[in-house]
């Protein structure tokens, strides 16, 4: 018998995220209207118990204000989910200045159940998408679609890596991605997990195998969230609760020093957005609980060389 591809559980979370947000929240930070769409009826109620009976781990101090479980899963999103919302917002803003200047290929690093090749298809006059994730996430991902009927656009390219056996610029060779044409490389909720070696080596393989004026956006966390005086109790938390599951956090950066450190390897920094500016340009006035995460941080870069 077939076995089922094992999803990540991080790509799964993030798309439950962005379908919740869609269906419950206005006004919208990043509307992914489509994403609600890649869980069935049963696995979208499973996923919403799960995520609110993490509450206690969260905010012990929230539970007697939450008696119920839609409570606690609104708790639970409004707190957590501010960050992939903003940075998926941030990212797609940044990709249609790109285009606007020139950008004709779009690299999404770690995909997982991005909508964007479907939600978009006037970006796809202008862009062809290059799906860059785990083999499996991508089986997923493609047995999801024929279950939809959803038609793959000809502009939409799914590369399956495992990185632990391929290099990316070995992955991209074998699709259609041109190097001599501008692109536009999203690489989202990924720094904080590696060391800070291999997040400088892999920014250094996209100024390689980019063409120049070529765009970068990542998040990132500052060293604040790893200094126990000064990392809010909501960043503590969010470590915490990945460490328990294997996956630790292990690298912040300074933001006074990340521009002078990325163009040692051909990167020139274009923006460079700390929570009070995210705070101001994507949750001013809402009177939700979505507020920017203290200590991530926002970066655009271009390939200089």
């Amino acid at each position: 018998m077939e076995k089922e591809p094992r999803v990540s559980l991080t790509a799964l979370i993030s798309a439950y995220g962005r379908a919740y947000h869609a269906m419950y929240d206005s006004p919208k930070i990043f509307d992914d209207f489509l994403a609600r769409q890649w869980f069935t009826d049963e696995a979208f109620s499973e996923l919403g118990a799960h995520l609110a009976q993490s509450l206690p781990h969260f905010a012990p101090e929230k539970v007697a204000d939450c008696q119920d479980q839609a409570s606690a899963l609104r708790w639970v999103m409004q707190s957590h989910n501010a960050i992939s919302l903003s940075r998926s917002k941030h990212a797609e803003d940044s990709l249609e200045l790109a285009v606007r200047q020139g950008a004709r290929q779009y690299v999404i690093l770690g995909a997982g159940l991005d909508t964007f090749a479907f939600r978009r298809p006037d970006m796809l006059e202008q862009i062809h998408v290059f799906e860059v994730d785990h083999p499996a996430t991508q089986a997923f991902k493609r047995r999801r679609l024929a279950e939809l009927d959803w038609e793959q656009p000809p502009q939409l390219h799914f590369v399956p890596v495992d990185f632990t056996a391929e290099k990316l610029a070995d992955a991209l060779c074998r699709t259609a991605f041109d190097p001599q044409l501008r692109s536009f490389f999203s690489w989202l909720g990924v720094t904080y997990y590696l060391d800070r070696e291999t997040v400088f080596d892999t920014l250094r393989s996209f100024a390689d195998i980019a063409a120049t004026g070529s765009w970068i956006v990542f998040d990132y966390l500052d060293l604040n969230a790893f200094d126990t005086k000064r990392a809010s109790v909501r960043v503590k938390r969010m470590q915490e609760a990945v460490s328990r599951v294997g996956e630790p956090m292990k690298t912040g950066f300074d933001p006074a020093t990340l521009a002078k450190e990325l163009a040692h390897i051909g990167l020139r920094l274009e923006e460079n957005l700390p929570p009070t500016d995210i705070e101001e340009r994507y949750f001013l006035g809402r009177t939700d609980g979505y507020r920017a995460f203290e200590h991530i941080h926002f970066a655009r870069a271009v390939v200089d060389c």
